[in-house]
């Protein structure tokens, strides 16, 4: 009997319908803190996820190709998986083409497409199950950090919160001291932080605050 495929997820990834379908499908799942990618699939195959939203912004703050060419160099088949529907894009069909072609010719980095987190978690399952049970190929991350610091799971803790991203987590931090004090600020307070607005301190103080009753909830 064959084993089912391992994959090795970096542990600062949100998109939890990904995870509940690969572990739906027998996934050996693990998680690290991956220096780049976002699912190490064998030992030469690594997978760098951008919803829609994140491949525009990665495209207007020039971050797509820095982070394409740290991935080329640590992996011999780095992938590109784009989730979510092509026609939110705001950017015009010209530069969305324009770098889906540099992407390609320049890093020779195949682009993958899927219109959501299950077919995300196909995708990522598929390939990794050939890599592993016909190449034979275990998933390696290079460069894993085993190791954190109070500061690191602190900022961790506070990225899993919908919409608070590496920065905005500082900036809580700072403004707050302590996890604690974030949990037990107020919406009006958490308001006070630069770049949170009403909607954003009511989801955060919803997360934080709201009894767990063990069913699924859209927020």
């Amino acid at each position: 009997m064959l084993l089912q495929p391992k994959i090795i997820a970096d542990n600062r990834e949100r998109n939890m319908q990904i995870i509940d379908r690969l572990s739906e499908l027998g996934t050996q799942l693990t998680f690290a803190q991956l220096p780049v990618g976002d699912y190490v699939l064998s030992d030469r195959i690594c997978i760098e996820r951008k919803s829609v939203n994140d491949l525009e912004n990665s495209i207007m703050n020039s971050r797509l190709f820095e982070q394409l060419g740290r991935l080329k160099k640590s992996f011999q088949k780095p992938m590109l998986l784009v989730e979510g529907d092509s026609s939110e894009f705001r950017l015009s069909s010209s530069v969305i083409l324009g770098t889906a072609v540099a992407v390609y010719t320049d890093y020779d980095i195949p682009i993958l497409w899927s219109e959501g987190g299950e077919e995300s978690a196909d995708i990522l399952y598929y390939i990794a199950r050939r890599e592993q049970q016909q190449k034979e190929r275990e998933p390696r991350a290079v460069g894993v950090k085993k190791a954190y610091t109070l500061r690191q799971w602190q900022l961790l803790i506070l990225e899993s919160v919908p919409g608070v991203g590496p920065k905005l987590a500082a900036r809580l931090l700072s403004e707050f001291k302590s996890i604690r004090n974030v949990v037990n600020a107020n919406i009006e307070m958490l308001q006070k932080t630069d770049k949170i607005g009403k909607k954003k301190a009511e989801t955060i103080y919803k997360v934080l605050n709201e009894d767990y009753d063990g069913e699924d909830k859209i927020i």
